[in-house]
């Protein structure tokens, strides 16, 4: 039997709850996709946080006992931390997963995070908007495209618009559905259209 894939997701102060909800929800189930995972939730340290939208979470593990090939995905999500300057053990953790050729997902404020520590500079991404992650500093402005998520390689980028987007490119890029069942994923969650459901759960 094969063993479970995990995803490590960081949870930290103000995370913003909505923007990986969509991801999580169907990497943990795979109701779509057929495939559950393991979701461990992973904090500077294991004291509870509290979301965005005022949940309080207790993380699995802390930060420092983490290691990349124990695990298959990490996900970012934005917070006020990232928009503070702060989140840098975040960043290296991210670091850390990319250079063992593990996939990272980041969404909004954390991109800023991520472009903050040069992980964008070389990777195709987007973000909120280009002019946001260039008030970082940071060099890879050429490789910045204007869509609603992007798949760089091993790392894939949305902007807080795009919860939908980011999860159906993060499953797209994990090789979980065709591009049939992620478009149908799309129709249900993002346009509403009720043709797309039967392709979806068929």
């Amino acid at each position: 039997m094969l063993s479970m894939r995990t995803a490590y997701a960081a949870v930290y102060e103000t995370w913003a709850d909505w923007e990986i909800g969509h991801l999580l929800v169907e990497l943990r189930t795979g109701r779509f996709t057929g495939v559950p995972w393991t979701v461990v939730t992973v904090g500077e340290t294991v004291e509870p946080v509290v979301t965005m939208g005022g949940m309080r979470i207790v993380p699995d593990v802390a930060l420092a006992d983490v290691e990349p090939d124990e695990g298959d995905l990490l996900v970012l999500a934005g917070s006020g931390q990232w928009d503070d300057g702060r989140g840098d053990e975040f960043a290296k953790l991210a670091q850390r997963f990319l250079d063992a050729g593990i996939p990272v997902a980041a969404i909004c404020g954390a991109t800023a995070g991520l472009a903050r520590a040069g992980l964008l500079d070389e990777r195709k991404h987007t973000s909120a908007a280009k002019e946001y992650l260039q008030a970082t500093g940071y060099q890879g402005s050429d490789n910045y495209v204007d869509e609603r998520a992007v798949i760089g390689g091993d790392l894939i980028t949305a902007g807080p618009d795009s919860p939908v987007q980011f999860a159906r490119a993060t499953l797209q890029r994990l090789g979980l559905a065709d591009e049939r069942k992620l478009d149908a994923y799309e129709g249900v969650f993002h346009r509403a259209d009720p043709s797309a459901y039967p392709i979806l759960v068929g």
